[in-house]
């Protein structure tokens, strides 16, 4: 086997800060981390930064941008082809591995991982469970309903009571889930329900993580209200979604429970950026996105002082693909140390799926995904115009050096 030396560059290994280190890469994974190693081949990276591949705890790769009327005036097929692109520009930014929230299927996963496409690694939730005129129910006033259509391999998301409960995440399971979303809130981008609200009861979310738990699968919740927060938490649910409006007995109970939060800071935003470049929004949902973008953030800064476990995700589908670096930035504006940032989106988000002795380090043994990046990778403002190469298995997938 060729033995491929990453030289002279400095490395964050998903510890600790920066360190002058050369990286030795055989059959896809780090075999060796130190100062003078050598190989059959070599990369000369001339002082630039190492990082291992980044995570997006929280994407939608099946859309790019939220817009009603492109979304009813576009085939059903067309998405798969949208897809394609937003997996390349993730992948262009350094991320490697995404989690996504619901709407990519077995088929967009398989393709990525026999090279059809080129995009991070899938985990999947291929969809998002809903109780009827919940977040995923897509019902409107005037009777006709955007609820995302079910095709093979892609169940309804609707559900209502225990049994039907359980037999959907069965059916989700068949269909090749990596984990389960479902959705125990109201939402802002769902016009016909409150982010405050609890959705679904204590007795369905049980069943939920029971067949989770049965499958050897977690649960991610989106999560907004308090109410739905706490249900999920008691359920015990692995990681919530949002957490817009967290409040001390929420946070008290995730520490107490070891619950992730998944921010996704950018969301709120991504609909006022969208709704004011034009796209055809419900005006009920600008409005929600207006009322808890500044509620989020204090949300978000009571949770990061409190302790609360911090993976990084996006929500990118709501917000551009390829921006989703701009997630980091914001962490750190909410009160997350600048390495804190960084953890979240290599080795803690690698804990949070359940991945962490595969990915998210350098450190002999892991997969040899690495990011190559000129200048300070703890300044965020830019960091995703200065990705300069992307390796997954230690093959260059992205850029070059």
């Amino acid at each position: 086997m060729t033995r491929t030396v990453f030289r002279g560059g400095r490395v964050f290994d998903g510890t600790a800060t920066l360190a002058s280190a050369d990286v030795v890469v055989e059959d896809g994974r780090i075999v060796d981390v130190g100062p003078g190693l050598d190989g059959d081949e070599a990369v000369q990276l001339d002082e630039r930064a190492v990082l291992p591949g980044l995570f997006d705890c929280h994407t939608h790769v099946m859309i790019d941008r939220i817009d009603l009327m492109r979304e009813l005036e576009t085939p059903f097929s067309y998405w798969f082809y949208v897809a394609i692109e937003n997996l390349r520009k993730t992948l262009a930014i350094g991320i490697t591995t995404v989690r996504d929230a619901a709407g990519a299927d077995l088929g967009i996963k398989m393709a990525v991982e026999d090279g059809l496409i080129a995009g991070p690694r899938l985990r999947i939730a291929i969809t998002a469970l809903s109780q009827t005129g919940g977040h995923g129910d897509g019902w409107m006033p005037s009777g006709y309903d955007i609820t995302s259509p079910t095709y093979p391999g892609m169940p309804s998301g609707i559900v209502d009571g225990p049994d039907e409960m359980r037999r959907r995440v069965r059916e989700i399971v068949r269909a090749g889930a990596d984990h389960i979303k479902v959705c125990t809130s109201g939402g802002v981008l769902s016009p016909r329900d409150d982010p405050r609200h609890g959705h679904f009861r204590d007795d369905e979310l049980a069943v939920l993580v029971e067949e989770a738990n049965a499958a050897g699968i977690f649960v991610m919740a989106h999560a907004q209200g308090a109410p739905g927060i706490k249900a999920a938490v008691r359920a015990g649910i692995r990681s919530i979604e949002h957490g817009i409006f967290l409040d001390d007995e929420a946070i008290a109970m995730m520490l107490e429970r070891g619950t992730w939060l998944v921010p996704t800071l950018l969301a709120p935003q991504g609909v006022l950026d969208a709704e004011a470049a034009g796209a055809a929004i419900p005006a009920a949902s600008v409005r929600k996105a207006h009322e808890v973008i500044d509620i989020h953030r204090a949300a978000v800064r009571r949770a990061i002082a409190a302790g609360v476990k911090i993976a990084m995700g996006t929500d990118s589908g709501v917000t551009p693909h390829g921006h989703n670096l701009r997630e980091l930035a914001l962490l750190v504006e909410n009160g997350m140390t600048p390495l804190g940032a960084m953890l979240a989106t290599t080795r803690s988000a690698a804990e949070l799926i359940g991945v962490e002795d595969e990915l998210g380090s350098i450190e002999p043994g892991r997969k040899a995904d690495l990011v190559v990046v000129d200048g300070d990778p703890f300044d965020y403002a830019d960091l995703g115009d200065r990705v300069r190469a992307v390796y997954q298995d230690g093959r260059l997938v992205s850029g070059a050096v």
